[in-house]
Order: C-alpha cells, then structure tokens, then sequence
C-alpha cells in the first residue's frame, strides 16, 4: 500500500462510488441553492436532474470554492495518520482554488515537517479532472512512488483534452462568459459555441457552430484531431453532461464507432454542481489524451 494518498476536489465530477472504488479522497466546494449553503457532494444531497430542472424554473445558484481553512480541516487527519499527500486542485485558471490549498499546506508543512504535502494544479476541470485523477490511481496501484508520480502529473497533465458544447447559453450570459447580444443571437440561429480548456487551464471559446447536430459531430471530429495515436487511441474517454442525457449518448456513440481500441465503453458522468452552476443544462463535454495542449 502507498504511503500516501491522492486527492481532489469534488470538481472532478466523478460519482462518490467511482471515487470511492478507486481510493480517492476528494473536499467538497459549496454552492448557494435558493439561498442555502449546500455541499457539492457529487449529487448526494440534492440529485442532478432536481438541480437543473430547479435551475431551469429560476431558482437562483452561486458557487464558493474551498477556504484555507477547510483545507487544513481536511488535510490535517491524513498527516496524523502518517500519510504524505498529493493534492490536485482544480484549474487554477477558473478558481482559486489552488492558492487555498498552497496556503493550508505550506501552514501543515510548518506543523508536520516529517510529512510531505504536494498541491498541483491540475489545469483541469469536471470529468476531465478525473479522467486524470483515475490515471493517477493507475500508476499509484503500480506503485509508483511520490515523487515519481508527482513529476509523471507536472508532465503529463497537458495532455488531457477537454472540449465543450452549449445547446443553452442563458446561464452563459448570466454569467457574464457570454454577451447578451451573442446570446440572443445565439438562441434565434441555434449556435452552438465548441470551446475548450487551453494550455493554462482557462476555458476559451474556440468555434461557433449550427445547428446541435453538428456540433455534435464536430466534438468527436476535435478528438480524430487531437487524440492519443489518432484513431489508434486506446485510452479511456469521458463525457459529462447537465441534463442533456441525450446529446451526450449521441457523441458517446460517435466515439465508440469511430475508436474501436477505446479503453472500455464511453463513461458518462453528470456535470456537477460547482459548474453546473454556471453552464445550467445543456452542455456536453468530451474528455480524452492526446498532444499536448498549446496556447
């Protein structure tokens, strides 16, 4: 056994029982839910399909990431116990959630100068955050040591591909990621915007594409582009979705046909509630290896 564990943040968008099997810790970000403070427990407390239609109805969402202090909180037992810790934290370039890790650990190095306490930005979000965290439960289970894994994640970590589509842009404009004239425009002609996460872990908006069925098609055409050994690619893909079952099966398919050495069937896993929060429903996105991100 390892003597250390690795750990996330529930931003990874896994289910608790995929985390679980896999022996990966993860702390819970906060949202605001018709103004309660709820946990992001992974759908545990308040079911996606709620969420979303809740959503849909009006009822108001605002997101929190984890404090300093929470971290400490959460780190400290595992240091108690004699365990080093590798910690990765969702993008940095969508949260600050990585800065309150860096400040809990460098305060719990202090306090248990024995123990080693690793935080790495994951430049990484939803289930492609735990596409690589599953990668890192494989080579821990192969044992791989500390600082081997470490220095495997700082240099593999651009290799993991995320790609998006919106067939809904109103929380987009509430958010202030998309403008309400592009939204609106966006809503008549049925744009669907193709984004992606770039080499600094930010999500940008890459393609404006119509109707829904074409961008469908299109996301899996990005992934031909960029994959692991093109065609060849025998790595395990990911899909997330917010209440768009439909769509996200559509390009689970399209995968599936057109990688035939794909690493099991195409896991789909909801987009939880941190960041589901600011893409409400209707947004897919495609999670695989391949080159490294540029730009």
């Amino acid at each position: 056994m390892a003597d250390y564990i690795i750990s996330c943040c529930s931003t990874a968008d896994l289910s608790h029982a995929h985390f679980v099997s896999r022996d990966i810790h993860y702390i819970c970000f906060h949202y605001l839910f018709g103004g309660k403070d709820y946990p992001d427990d992974l759908g545990q407390t308040i079911p996606f399909d709620q969420f979303y239609a809740s959503m849909t109805q009006g009822v108001e969402t605002k997101t929190s990431q984890v404090s300093a202090g929470e971290y400490t909180a959460y780190f400290e037992p595992f240091l108690k116990e004699g365990k080093d810790i590798i910690h990765l934290s969702l993008s940095s370039g969508i949260s600050g959630s990585y800065m309150s890790a860096c400040g809990a650990a460098q305060m719990l190095s202090e306090k248990y100068p024995e123990r080693r306490i690793r935080i790495i930005d994951s430049l990484a979000a939803s289930s492609g955050y735990g596409l690589l965290m599953d990668k890192v439960a494989d080579l821990r289970d192969e044992g791989m040591n500390f600082d081997d894994l470490c220095n495997w994640i700082e240099a593999n970590k651009r290799r993991l591909h995320h790609w998006f589509f919106s067939s809904d842009l109103t929380f987009y404009v509430k958010g202030g990621r998309v403008s309400k004239t592009a939204g609106a425009i966006g809503g008549i002609l049925g744009i669907c915007p193709l984004l992606n996460v770039d080499y600094e872990g930010h999500l940008i908006p890459r393609e404006k594409v119509r109707p829904k069925k074409r961008v469908i098609g299109r996301i899996v055409e990005k992934m031909k582009e960029h994959a692991e050994n093109g065609l060849d690619y025998s790595g395990k893909c990911y899909i997330s979705n917010s209440a768009c079952m439909e769509d996200a099966r559509a390009v689970a398919d399209l995968v599936e046909a057109a990688f035939p050495k794909l690493n099991g069937n195409v896991v789909i896993n909801s987009i939880g509630t941190t960041i589901g929060s600011h893409t409400g429903p209707g947004t897919v996105a495609l999670f695989f290896w391949g080159d490294e991100r540029k730009d």
